[in-house]
């Protein structure tokens, strides 16, 4: 039985409404146990005898199915998730920055969309390994950053999905204790 954190991608904004409730009850018809949700911005945790690839096919299955849309997630194991959280270089807490991971299930889109911030220039990021990111943005300015309205591009809607460093850490602590 494995641990994993499921992160979806682009839910409760954009007019793509999941009630947690409702999603956990949903994924009772499949082949997780101890499902469990985390805040309202598509974190979940579960243990499954499947691997993560087969996780996310069963979970976007269910998604689609239940809830009606394109549904894209990332799946990665309990050690995984804390392997990031340890190898980001950048503070958690910090007064002037937030530090966010963006997360990917296409290595060859975190690919472009890092070198894509490099070409940017004046972004500071760092690749923590091949499905995983890490990049700065001024605290109060996140979502007017350069990074942020690359990143949010329909181009990376499929493949990528990001966090703030804190909600990593609450996923990591949440996963690790199933």
């Amino acid at each position: 039985m494995g641990n994993y954190a499921v992160f979806l991608r682009g839910i409760n904004v954009g007019g793509i409404n999941i009630k947690m409730a409702d999603l956990k009850a949903a994924l009772q018809d499949y082949p997780f146990t101890k499902v469990k949700t985390l805040l309202a911005s598509g974190n979940v945790v579960l243990q499954s005898e499947l691997n993560a690839q087969e996780v996310k096919k069963q979970f976007e299955e269910c998604l689609r199915k239940t809830f009606g849309y394109d549904a894209w997630v990332v799946v990665l194991s309990a050690a995984r998730v804390g392997e990031l959280v340890d190898a980001c270089p950048y503070p958690a807490e910090d007064k002037s920055t937030h530090t966010y991971i963006t997360l990917a299930s296409d290595t060859a889109m975190l690919d472009e969309l890092f070198e894509a911030g490099e070409a940017l220039g004046g972004v500071e990021q760092a690749r923590l390994g091949p499905e995983a990111s890490a990049w700065l943005a001024p605290a109060g300015g996140t979502l007017e950053s350069p990074f942020s309205r690359l990143s949010a591009k329909a181009r990376y809607k499929a493949g990528t999905t990001t966090r703030n460093l804190r909600t990593l850490i609450k996923v990591r602590d949440a996963a690790a204790a199933l």
